[in-house]
């Protein structure tokens, strides 16, 4: 039975925030995009989902950190929508496969000072699985965006989220994670920078919320 007397209307200390989120976005780069398979869509859609992701972060101010693995003698430059997003934003170039073996990402993590990890990557079996893991067993609570990676195949993509899983990260869309950091419709100062990302990359959703602002009105959305 519930104790209705323990009933608060405060939001979970498990909630992802604007203040309590980092975010890092591993390896979208063109050579991983080579050999991503359709392990959790096709590359256009990857590809939408990590620059709604990106956007999130930008629209609540949330830390995002860009890495890159081989920039120059293999992998390519980071993702040109995604470093458009953050134009101001130097991709840590590593030659690790773990990310969380390089000193310098290690560190701009660290310097944020958010002890909650919002990752997505390239490939999942490879470049995300390992510093998810690498983290969790240094005590940061991480939130994988299964949708905003990929892996060479599906069986690879699906069975490296399971791994993380059981390890402790806890699984995640982007279009759950924006929809999380915003909770309430009634918060103006970001209302309208969300209902833009979702008109631009949420499908049918977006296409949705373009109907009800046109037939019921601007403030139309949740």
């Amino acid at each position: 039975m519930v104790d209705l007397t323990q009933v608060s209307a405060v939001p979970s200390p498990d909630l992802l925030t604007p203040d309590n989120a980092v975010m890092l976005f591993v390896d979208h780069q063109p050579q991983m995009f080579f050999g991503t398979g359709t392990g959790s869509g096709d590359r256009t859609a990857i590809i939408n989902a990590t620059v709604g992701l990106a956007k999130a972060a930008r629209a609540f101010d949330v830390p995002a950190i860009l890495t890159t693995v081989a920039a120059e003698s293999f992998s390519g430059p980071i993702l040109p929508q995604l470093g458009a997003v953050f134009p101001d934003a130097e991709p840590i170039d590593r030659t690790s496969m773990n990310a969380w073996e390089d000193a310098a990402l290690v560190e701009a993590v660290r310097a944020t000072g958010r002890g909650r990890v919002v990752i997505a990557g390239l490939w999942t079996e490879v470049c995300l699985v390992l510093p998810v893991l690498s983290m969790i067993d240094q005590g940061y609570d991480v939130h994988v965006v299964t949708d905003a990676s990929g892996g060479v195949s599906p069986k690879a993509h699906e069975h490296a989220i399971q791994r993380m899983t059981q390890a402790g990260a806890v699984p995640v869309t982007w279009l759950q994670v924006l929809l999380e950091l915003q909770r309430d419709w009634a918060r103006t100062e970001t209302y309208g920078a969300v209902t833009e990302i979702v008109k631009e990359h949420a499908d049918a959703y977006g296409l949705g919320v373009v109907y009800a602002q046109a037939v019921i009105g601007e403030h139309a959305a949740g």
